[in-house]
């Protein structure tokens, strides 16, 4: 049903104004829940491409690979969530347009400001949302990320280690090769162990290896059988020894991961707020711009939408998409000239935000302001018709 049966059922009382409100914001939300899953989807595909890099080498176990999936789109929010909800109202209002119910609103009294409204209650409450993820979300999903980063890197994914190949940890402080094996979690013929640990360096030699049961504290082990170890002291060679042994378990992870080294982007956001450093000040500035940008580019895109009665729906997405590649453009390309101090703290990369505030406001007041400018004057002056020579002498 079209906004004129809207109309006709609600009357003239304020029931109506509240129909047509969850109107145009039932035609807003519903793109936008579409479009994000969209987004949602191809970027959580992309990440887990580039998780999965390290996967098929053996190096990551499966539970690693979802927790790092999964805050890589949490850390995607703040970009994501606003450009769908400049498509979302790019595509409701250009649908509402074509099929000419903008035409009836307007010619029912519903002005442009009543039309915004929803937009912008609906834009107000997703940006208070983005600001939240970058604030505390995006700290908290970054530093977590790097965590398990840093102890993926002492992690072998023994299990699924196949026959033929070198698997080396991403630290490149253990290297584990297998001879033989029929499949993943079966046992393993031929191994090949090679541990390094500062200046000492092992080679274990194994006939035979399966995975053990871990111990109380969860740590994952090894059964070897058949074994000749191998140590070897580059800076005492004197003290190199060997070993041979009927079974050993070993652990195919390290003990203590690397110190993890100081992120602005895993940072939090009190410490940021206290720091001088280039880099903190792009990061924090970057925080607190996500919301804003989410609210001016909610507005652009109901801007941008309107043209004219029973055009085409999907008119305006070139002009919507071009407008926000350039904004995105310019905001990240502010944001690095912060971050490398080749501009201060002010103005920042804020001018970004601000030239599209001053774009949506020209959309906003430039029609208005055209048409008092091209008016002609209210009392225009009568022109005076000349009177021949001599009539008043005749009169």
């Amino acid at each position: 049903m079209g906004v004129a049966g809207h109309l006709r059922q609600a009357g003239e009382n304020w029931f109506g104004v509240l129909n047509i409100d969850r109107y145009l914001l039932r035609e807003i939300a519903r793109p936008f829940i579409v479009i994000l899953a969209i987004l949602a989807t191809l970027f959580g595909g992309y990440g887990l491409a580039g998780i999965l890099s390290d996967a098929v080498n053996g190096l990551l176990p499966i539970h690693v690979i979802a927790a790092l999936t999964g805050l890589k789109l949490l850390i995607a929010l703040d970009v994501l969530i606003p450009i769908s909800l400049f498509i979302a109202v790019v595509a409701g209002f250009g649908r509402l347009q074509a099929d000419g119910e903008i035409t009836a609103m307007l010619a029912l009294g519903i002005g442009p400001p009543r039309l915004v409204r929803p937009v912008l209650a609906l834009a107000l409450g997703l940006a208070l949302g983005v600001a939240c993820l970058s604030v505390f979300a995006r700290p908290w999903a970054y530093a977590t990320s790097h965590d398990i980063s840093r102890r993926a890197a002492i992690m072998l994914n023994v299990n699924a280690m196949e026959a033929g190949t070198f698997y080396a940890s991403a630290d490149g402080s253990r290297v584990i090769f297998l001879s033989q094996r029929a499949g993943p979690h079966s046992q393993a013929r031929g191994v090949f162990v090679a541990r390094r640990s500062g200046g000492h360096i092992e080679v274990i030699f194994a006939d035979n290896a399966a995975p053990a049961a871990p111990d109380a504290s969860g740590q994952r082990k090894v059964h070897l059988t058949g074994v000749h170890v191998y140590e070897f002291d580059r800076d005492n060679p004197g003290n190199d020894q060997s070993l041979e042994a009927a079974a050993l378990n070993v652990t195919p992870d390290g003990t203590v991961p690397a110190a993890p080294g100081y992120s602005p982007v895993a940072a939090s956001t009190a410490h940021l707020i206290a720091s001088d450093l280039p880099a903190d000040v792009a990061e924090r500035q970057w925080r607190f711009s996500t919301g804003i940008s989410t609210l001016l580019l909610a507005l652009l895109g109901a801007l941008l939408s309107r043209g004219r009665p029973r055009q085409n729906r999907h008119a305006k997405f070139g002009p919507a998409i071009f407008a926000y590649s350039a904004y995105y453009l310019l905001s990240t390309t502010a944001r690095t000239w912060v971050q490398h101090g080749a501009v201060g703290r002010f103005p920042g990369l804020w001018w970004a935000p601000a030239l599209l505030a001053l774009i949506v406001a020209l959309l906003w007041y430039g029609p208005a302001l055209r048409r008092r400018w091209l008016a002609p004057p209210a009392n225009p002056p009568r022109p005076r018709l000349a009177q021949p020579a001599g009539s008043r002498d005749a009169a």
